[in-house]
């Protein structure tokens, strides 16, 4: 059979036996446009009253639209306009609404960013900022703590809004369980202090910290409750398809929205593994999501469940962006070959080094495979750099990229192994029953 992959904004066609086990989503069909569906959510919100009537009755001060970033894939400029042209018929004036990028940790967007986002209507017309967690002036502390007993500021916008509405692309996530929902104001608007705590070593080595669970998930009960101590007025949750098309909205309070959008997830993309494979081929989600190294670590580290212990992973990204921030780079420059060490410094080590928590979830995947057996194919790293990331370097031309990858399959279907297929990278993530 042939299978089609994303791989940067390019479409990969690899062949692969016909008794291959194909892991693909399955959502609904819709015949409705993004704004479409956005009105018809509006119209029948999940706990709580419709958008138009809270905003009647909103506080003094700024309507504040909390937004994914450009990791997110999420098409704001499909369904963002309509929804502040509704804003503005319950009275709401174009300087009184700001759109708030939720960054968490991530790099600012550049204006460039925003209008690819959002569209040159909203680019011009309305005030738009990103979250810098690192900037106290920005930053207001709330009052009462954390599921962990942590004191948390978040960003000052959003707090002194009078009107708050949070979006969120609901997907499974390979730390938080399911993205979305609350998941926008921790990470996405708290100080740099609550992210540390957020990605720490100890939530992280929970065995509950991973994709598609949320009970007693720490990192789930910990941004849970803070977004209980400042929650927002109103939550939409988006759901995109397979080719990244919104495919569902639900609105309304944000925890039963939320878990609404997760139910329907849950059914559409996390399949439950039928038996282990010997081999795993992923894709690490296409553009955007695969633009650096170390975004394409939740490829192979969400599809784990539905591969044998010291079996294989191929896996690929474009890492066009290359590696990632530079103290991540640092990082795996630092460890390479020495994840043990890792783990034993960021245990017992006195300070929390930005961007540790993507490589404590890539170890999860070195555990069960091996450093051999976890190939990434790429060609936006340098031989000599990608030789760094403790795997199986796979450096090709863009050019070359699909033969090599076609190679090493060809390597396991000859060797009568098992392979289990994720076109969809983290998009689709295997569960255990």
């Amino acid at each position: 059979m042939i299978v089609s992959f994303q791989y940067g904004k390019d479409e990969l066609l690899l062949r692969f036996p016909d008794d291959s086990l194909l892991y693909k989503s399955k959502y609904k069909t819709k015949s409705k446009s993004a704004a479409e569906l956005l009105f018809e959510s509006i119209a029948s919100p999940i706990g709580g009253n419709t958008l138009g009537e809270m905003l009647l009755t909103r506080k003094a001060g700024k309507v504040v639209i909390v937004v994914s970033d450009i990791t997110r894939p999420i098409p704001y400029s499909k369904f963002l306009p309509e929804l502040i042209a509704l804003i503005e018929t319950s009275g709401v004036k174009k300087e009184e609404i700001t759109i708030l990028v939720a960054t968490g940790m991530h790099r600012p967007s550049t204006r460039d960013e925003h209008q690819q986002m959002f569209g040159k209507y909203i680019l011009n017309n309305y005030f738009i900022t990103d979250h810098d967690c690192e900037n106290r002036e920005e930053l207001l502390e709330l009052p009462g703590r954390s599921w962990s007993g942590s004191k948390i500021s978040l960003n000052k916008h959003y707090v002194d809004a009078g009107f708050r509405i949070v979006t969120g692309l609901v997907e499974p996530h390979f730390m938080a369980g399911f993205s979305g929902g609350r998941k926008a104001i921790c990470p996405g608007l708290v100080g740099l202090d609550a992210v540390q705590k957020f990605h720490g070593f100890s939530f992280l080595s929970h065995p509950n910290a991973t994709s598609a669970i949320l009970k007693d998930n720490p990192c789930h009960e910990e941004n849970t409750s803070i977004a209980r101590l400042c929650p927002p007025d109103y939550a939409i949750n988006i759901v995109l398809d397979t080719k990244k098309d919104v495919n569902s909205i639900v609105s309304g309070e944000l925890f039963a929205s939320h878990l609404a959008a997760v139910d329907y997830v849950k059914s559409a993309c996390c399949p439950e593994v039928s038996e282990p494979a010997d081999v795993v081929v992923t894709s690490c989600g296409g553009n955007p999501l695969d633009t650096t190294f170390y975004q394409c670590v939740k490829g192979f580290v969400s599809c784990l469940p539905a591969v044998k212990h010291q079996g294989e992973i191929i896996s690929f990204g474009s890492c066009s962006e290359g590696i990632g921030s530079p103290e991540y780079t640092a990082i795996m420059k630092k460890y390479a070959d020495n994840y043990s060490r890792f783990i034993e410094d960021i245990k017992n080590g006195p300070s929390f080094i930005k961007d540790q928590w993507e490589f404590q979830m890539h170890i999860r995947a070195l555990e069960k495979t091996g450093q051999q057996n976890l190939h990434f194919f790429t060609s936006g790293i340098p031989a000599e750099k990608l030789f760094q990331l403790s795997v199986n370097p796979h450096y090709a031309p863009a050019s070359e990229i699909k033969k090599r990858i076609q190679s090493q399959i060809n390597l396991a279907v000859s060797d009568q192994k098992k392979i289990a297929v994720f076109p969809e990278g983290p998009y689709c993530t295997p569960v255990t029953g």
